[in-house]
């Protein structure tokens, strides 16, 4: 056996020795004698395992092509279109799309003509497929056009595929997820700028049920449902897919999914952590009585637009903390005696060395309208109310003063403002609106190329100073100090 017969043989390839032997004699003669049948067959299989995915995750656009397992999640409908042959000629196409998915995450193949037509006969939703084809950078993201499909009965993929999912079920690369779920916060519409100079319209909403809560994308013409719904209410999400952002994941809904209001009883039950037991620089979720509202204050960032800000102060059994309201959030109906849970709120430095919770674009803000909260947080509400004793501001106060009293006391002394691109709260909440210096790190595309450069990640924009030469539309990492809401990019890349 010669040398090409031994690399060959070593080789996981569909590709035939006849072709293999073929592309080692020509990168013989290319490289001019510098290489002999063994160097030129090791850089030819080189370059086939270059090809081959070892999951979903690792594929890219510009691969030439990839081979990769995994289970089909769903299956979208066969597509008929118009195309001209090499001869000129005319004839009809087809085309299904169908989502495989594998522990690591999930991707559109495109199925073209007889594989089309074999989907609809053939193969069903839960069946592991082994693919190869090209990768592509399609209209909605990644997608592979697919040369060569073929059942694997004996091969598994650890990914569920449910008729109905709770949030504890959700797992990256599903797709056709139906899930029911109380709303528990939302935002407002944004608009983005995409790489081809259409707009793009996304909206967020929080969920959640007895086993969790989930974050919810909604796309474009999707966007607006964000903005029909109320805390509280219950809604079902119906052909969603999950992805994954920044370590979290979040379901998705786009053109095919859809979000609509059931009348069915959901229970979500937060598990909050003890307002004394917080820590700095950790992420948690808390919950308490509301003893101190500020009204909201407004601010100019460095970039010319507009903040706000809110502070609220909450008590649980253990503690009391004041609490940020950023952005939208600043717009949440919280009055005194509510009880609200935060969750995701970040723990940081405030006014006089106290600690304080600063809620952003990730945390969901939810008044529990006479619901218990789980952990140390409803807990002296509760047991006031159970017991017949006070109820209202006085159960979350310690000294046999009011809340309101409490409030009004702080308010009276507070005469802190918003400037330079933070906002003060009443009664020493002026470090709790101004933006700490930190390391950040952020990736989004430029959607302003002057100065400041603005990145914008489908979620939520940053002003950059930086001296780099940026394209619109271009999608760079930047690293460095952020300030007023301004990041100074030591690095670009």
């Amino acid at each position: 056996m010669g040398v090409i017969e031994d690399v060959y043989e070593d080789l996981d390839t569909d590709v035939a020795y006849e072709e293999f032997e073929a592309a080692v004699e020509d990168k013989v003669e290319q490289m001019g004698g510098l290489a002999d049948e063994e160097t030129a067959a090791m850089l030819i299989a080189h370059e086939l395992k270059d090809g081959e995915a070892d999951t979903i995750a690792d594929i890219e656009p510009g691969m030439d092509e990839v081979k990769f397992l995994g289970k089909v999640t769903s299956i979208g409908e066969i597509r008929t279109f118009d195309r001209e042959g090499d001869d000129g000629e005319e004839g009809e196409g087809r085309v299904c799309n169908v989502e495989i998915a594998d522990a690591s995450g999930s991707v559109r193949v495109a199925l073209w003509d007889e594989m089309a037509v074999a989907t609809e006969e053939e193969l069903e939703v839960g069946d592991v497929l082994r693919v190869a084809g090209r990768p592509k950078e399609g209209y909605n993201g990644l997608e592979v056009s697919a040369n060569k499909v073929e059942i694997d009965e004996d091969a598994e993929v650890d990914v569920q595929v449910l008729d109905t999912y709770q949030v504890e079920d959700l797992t990256l690369g599903a797709s056709d997820v139906d899930l029911v779920g109380k709303v528990l916060d939302t935002d407002s519409v944004r608009t983005f700028d995409r790489d081809d100079g259409s707009e793009g319209r996304v909206a967020n909403l929080t969920v959640g049920d007895e086993t969790g809560r989930v974050r919810i994308t909604l796309w474009d013409g999707k966007a607006d449902l964000a903005e029909e719904f109320e805390p509280g209410e219950v809604v079902e999400v119906v052909d969603g897919y999950v992805r994954e952002r920044d370590g979290d994941l979040e379901l998705h809904v786009g053109d095919r999914g859809s979000l609509e209001r059931v009348d069915e009883e959901v229970e979500y039950v937060p598990e909050t952590t003890d307002i004394a037991d917080v820590e700095l620089d950790r992420t948690v979720d808390i919950a308490g009585g509301v003893i101190e509202t500020d009204p909201k204050r407004t601010f100019d960032r460095d970039d010319g637009s507009e903040g706000q800000v809110r502070n609220v102060r909450i008590k649980d059994d253990t503690g009391e903390i004041r609490v940020a309201l950023w952005g939208d959030k600043a717009d949440a109906d919280i009055d005194l005696a509510d009880r609200v849970v935060f969750t995701d709120v970040e723990i940081q430095d405030g006014w006089q060395d106290d600690l304080e919770a600063s809620a952003n674009w990730r945390s969901t803000v939810s008044v529990l309208d006479g619901e218990a909260a789980t952990g140390g947080t409803a807990g002296s509400a509760d047991s006031a109310d159970a017991s017949g004793d006070e109820t209202g501001l006085g159960a979350f106060a310690d000294d046999g003063r009011s809340g309101g009293a409490s409030g009004a006391s702080d308010q009276s002394s507070g005469d802190e403002t918003a400037t330079g691109g933070a906002a003060g709260g009443a009664g020493g909440g002026a470090a709790a609106a101004t933006a700490e210096a930190g390391e950040v790190e952020f990736t989004g595309t430029v959607v302003q190329a002057g100065e400041p450069v603005v990145l914008d990640d489908g979620r939520k924009t940053k002003s950059v100073e930086t001296d780099a030469n940026l394209r619109l539309g271009e999608e760079v990492t930047v690293r460095g100090t952020e300030r007023d809401g301004t990041i100074d990019a030591d690095e670009v890349f």
